[in-house]
C-alpha cells in the first residue's frame, strides 16, 4: 500500500442472523462500501485487520460473545509442500492456468452452479442467479482477477474448465475472495488444495509474501484444510501471529 492518508469509510453493523459455521449461534457483520480512488489503499488497509471482500463492500464478523472466526494468511516465501502436496501438484501439472479479466462467462457460471449444488446446497450463495454471479466477479473495485484451470487445450480449442478462483492482486499478497471447481464424479480430485497450492506459487515467485485464505474456525470442518498450508499467520487480538497446529 503507497498511501496511508485516506478517510476510511463509514461502517455499518447486519442485524443478527443464524451462523452458518457454528449451529445454535447467531451472527453479525460490520461492512463498509469500497469506492472511490481510494478503494485499492482502503481494502488493503482493511484485509490486514480482517476484513474480506465481496464485489464493492468489505465485512468482517462482528458477533457478541464470539470470535470463532479467525482471518489466516500463507506465508508464502517459507511455504514448503508437504509429501501429499507435492503429489497433488504432480497429479494436474497439465493443467492450463490463465489470470483472465473480471468479466463473467456462461461457462463459470454453469460450473459454479453445479458446484454449489453438490457442495454448498443451502447458504447465502445458493440462490445466486446468473446475475448475481457477474456481479460477483464484475463490481470490483480493486485489481481483480479470474483464475482458470482447464484441461490441455486440443487441435488449438481450449480444453474443460474444472476450476476456478476470483483472486485480488494486492501489494502484499494474493487474497483469494472465492474459489470453485468441478464436484462430478470422476473429476480431478484435490482440486481446491490445488488451487490454493497455485496461488501460493505464483505469490511466491512474484514475490508476495502472503496467500490470504480468508477465515479459519477451530473445530469446523468445513474449514479444517487451511491449516494444511503452513507456515501460516492468524489475526489474534489484531496481531498476525504464527498459526499453531
Amino acid at each position: 500500500m503507497t498511501d496511508q492518508s485516506f478517510r476510511f469509510p463509514r461502517f455499518f453493523v447486519t442485524a443478527p442472523a443464524p451462523c452458518p459455521y457454528v449451529p445454535g449461534l447467531t451472527e453479525r457483520k460490520v461492512f463498509a462500501e469500497l469506492k472511490g480512488t481510494d478503494a485499492p489503499d482502503m481494502n488493503e488497509a482493511l484485509g490486514r485487520i480482517g476484513f474480506r471482500r465481496s464485489q464493492n463492500v468489505v465485512y468482517r464478523p462482528s458477533c457478541d460473545f464470539c470470535h470463532a472466526c479467525i482471518s489466516v494468511r500463507v506465508v508464502t516465501g517459507e511455504f514448503r509442500p508437504s509429501t501429499s502436496q507435492k503429489r497433488l501438484l504432480r497429479r494436474h501439472a497439465d493443467l492450463e492456468v490463465t489470470a483472465c479479466e473480471p468479466w463473467s462467462t456462461e461457462e463459470q457460471w454453469a460450473l459454479l452452479r453445479r458446484y454449489l449444488t453438490a457442495r454448498h446446497p443451502v447458504g447465502g450463495m445458493a440462490g445466486m442467479d446468473g446475475h448475481d454471479f457477474a456481479d460477483m466477479v464484475e463490481q470490483s473495485p480493486v485489481d481483480t482477477v479470474v483464475v482458470e484451470y482447464r484441461e490441455p487445450s486440443t487441435d488449438g480449442r481450449p480444453g474443460k474448465l474444472v476450476g476456478c478462483c476470483l483472486t485480488d492482486k494486492q501489494s502484499d499478497g494474493l487474497s483469494m475472495i472465492y474459489s470453485f471447481y468441478d464436484p462430478d464424479p470422476g473429476a480431478r480430485r484435490g482440486m481446491g488444495n490445488f488451487i490454493i497450492l497455485d496461488h501460493i506459487t505464483r505469490a511466491a515467485k512474484a514475490g508476495l509474501p502472503f496467500v490470504y485464505l480468508g477465515y479459519w474456525i477451530e473445530g469446523c470442518d468445513r474449514m479444517a484444510y487451511k491449516k494444511s498450508f503452513q507456515p501460516a499467520e492468524a489475526l489474534i487480538a489484531g496481531i498476525w501471529k504464527p498459526m499453531v497446529i
